[in-house]
Order: structure tokens, then sequence, then C-alpha cells
């Protein structure tokens, strides 16, 4: 089984478009799960949660934990074997689930896949096919549970960068292969944490202190 876990903090505009294209995939419906993790979102993402309550298992986290704790904590919840992370802003293609789920129970050397991806603006439109493998992104990635387990997940103290701080630790023990096929779609838009330049500094100069 596949674990889709959901992060969100505040992106009600964006969730159910997230929600959607993961529960309109050709892999067989009870092949997968969708996790939400609700991280005290403010805004009316628990309202808009309570729409998909029958379809997705919702968590309400109490406080706001941030990204990483947030995924964590979808991990511990997941009932799969393979777990990938989708961004509330975010969507994926139709096959993702089915294409990335096919190589790695063909291929036990595998330890995760990732595929290409296209960069979408606020309405969806494509922007640009980007090469996963040359510029990675958190998401859109399916690892082995027992992999992620084995590294001990993300690490709570990063609140940026946690994706590339997670992937260092993951590559030395492990792989990533990418599938030159664009089956997730990034959204570019004002609120990318990305755009947050002095964040993106501080969480810069700790990996890089961690990892050197």
């Amino acid at each position: 089984m596949v674990s889709v876990i959901i992060t969100a903090y505040n992106y009600d505009r964006y969730i159910e478009r997230a929600i959607r294209s993961c529960m309109d995939q050709s892999l067989n419906e009870d092949e997968y799960e969708i996790i939400v993790v609700n991280d005290c979102s403010t805004d009316n993402t628990d309202k808009i949660l309570e729409n998909y309550k029958n379809d997705v298992r919702v968590f309400n986290l109490e406080k706001n934990s941030g990204l990483s704790a947030a995924r964590n904590f979808g991990v511990r919840k997941a009932l799969g074997q393979f777990i990938i992370f989708i961004d509330a802003d975010d969507y994926i293609q139709h096959d993702l689930l089915f294409v990335q789920k096919t190589f790695l129970s063909e291929n036990n050397a595998l330890d995760a896949i990732s595929t290409d991806y296209f960069l979408v603006d606020e309405r969806g439109n494509h922007l640009e096919h980007v090469n996963a493998e040359k510029k990675p992104i958190a998401c859109g990635i399916m690892f082995r549970k027992d992999l992620l387990i084995d590294i001990g997940l993300y690490d709570e103290s990063f609140h940026a960068r946690e994706e590339e701080e997670l992937r260092i630790r993951f590559l030395k023990k492990h792989n990533i292969y990418n599938i030159i096929l664009p089956l997730y779609r990034y959204r570019m838009h004002e609120d990318n944490l990305t755009k947050n330049k002095s964040k993106m500094d501080k969480y810069k100069n700790k990996l890089l202190k961690k990892h050197g």
C-alpha cells in the first residue's frame, strides 16, 4: 500500500486541488490511502477537510508544529509500505502513484522514486518542465517507509531546507531513482517558502554546520 501524506498550513485556497488530484489516481483505490495533517491552520482549512473526512484520514494537530514535525506525524500514522509527500499547494498527475509504485514493487534494488515536475502558476498553467534529478524538490518522491524510519525521518529542528537535510542523510545509505516524466505539479505563488530569503539563508548555514 501507498500512503500519500499531505501537510497543510493555511492553504485553504489550494488544498482541495491537492486532495482531488490524489483521489483521482489510476492506481486502484484499495492500494493507497490519503492522510492530511492539518498543522493547526487558522484559515478555513479545517472546514474544507470536513468535506473529505469519508475519503481521507484527517489529523488536526493541536498546535502548529512545523512542516518537518507534521510530516513525521503523518509517517507514524501511515499504514503503507511506501510513502509520498504532497504539499497542500501542489497537485499530481493522474498516473503518478501507479508509475512510482510499479517501479518500487518490481525493483527491489530501488529505495525511492522521484519524477520530473512542471512548475505551474496560480491557475495551473505549465511554466517549465524541470528535471528533478538536477533540481530536486521535497515532494513527489515515493520512499520505502522502512528506509525513512531507518534514517530517523525529518530533523524537526529544520523549519526550512528540511528536504535537503533529509536527502543528504537518505543518500548516504540509499538511492533515489528519477523517472523523466513530469508527473508532479509544483505551484509557484507569492507565499512559497523558498521566497523567504532570510529564512532560507539561516537554514542553509544550519545545514552546512550539520553536514559540512
